[in-house]
């Protein structure tokens, strides 16, 4: 999926760019929102929050925040 205008599978730049995004915002709900439209979906689990790759919804790992 695209983080920062480049084609990646790394959850390591995934993750970077996520967590970049959660600055921005003012609520999880915000920062679920920005993820969805740029192509993530972020699943609350015990362990923190499921990324998966939308339109799929293929799972690329676990963001522990």
């Amino acid at each position: 999926m695209f983080a920062e205008n480049t084609l990646t599978e790394s959850m390591d730049e995934v993750r970077d760019f996520l967590l970049r995004e959660r600055e921005k915002t003012l609520s999880e709900m915000e920062w679920r929102f920005r993820a969805r439209g740029y192509g993530y979906n972020l699943r609350r689990i015990e362990a923190g929050f499921e990324v998966a790759r939308l339109p799929q919804n293929t799972v690329l790992g676990t963001l522990r925040v």
